[in-house]
């Protein structure tokens, strides 16, 4: 199992390198459009969280020999599939002006589409989700532990920069949605 294991980190990484290639493109035309960048001072932090994810899960499994969980692994690994999956819907719902920089075009309406119709912050739900399960797909819960602790100080700054530079259009129209839980309505 932990060759498998590792085989889904490698996937991961490759996954994380065309998101980074897809980022660089969207980048270029919201500049082009012209957007302009904020909140450059925590990106380096969360780049650094980020490219040490996969490789700290691995260490965690190999070095403190972590057996595979039997059901709860299947079942984390089931909550990073959908994490992938609301990942990707966000990414589809931004279309270009999906990016991991905090770069706004001024002018431009927020997106109200896809998954932004029930939550203001789809893709960082998708993000703590990910830093979640996909450690405990092999028990490596000190993983799991660090880096969603990591990812919410870093959100606290991201999620406050972001909303800032979206401005007051965002603000009214996602006054009503809650950051990351969608209410359900009777």
């Amino acid at each position: 199992m932990v060759n498998l294991y590792l085989a889904f980190l490698c996937l991961l990484c490759a996954e994380r390198v065309a998101e980074l290639l897809l980022s660089r493109r969207n980048a270029r035309r919201a500049f082009a459009r012209g957007g302009v960048e904020v909140g450059r001072g925590h990106f380096r932090a969360m780049a650094a969280v980020h490219a040490l994810f996969p490789a700290a899960c691995a260490a965690e499994v190999l070095l403190l020999r972590r057996p595979f969980p039997g059901g709860w692994g299947w079942l984390a690994l089931c909550g990073a599939l959908c994490a992938q999956a609301l990942r990707y819907w966000a990414i589809h719902a931004l279309g270009d002006r999906w990016n991991v920089r905090v770069i706004v075009v001024p002018g431009e309406a927020p997106v109200a589409r896809g998954p932004y119709r029930w939550v203001r912050h789809p893709n960082y739900v998708a993000v703590a989700l990910e830093l979640c399960c996909v450690p405990l797909v092999h028990g490596a819960w000190i993983c799991a532990l660090l880096f969603s602790l990591a990812n919410v100080a870093l959100l606290a700054v991201r999620i406050r920069v972001e909303e800032e530079a979206l401005g007051e259009a965002y603000r009214a129209a996602f006054a009503a949605l809650p950051r990351f839980v969608p209410e359900v309505k009777r």
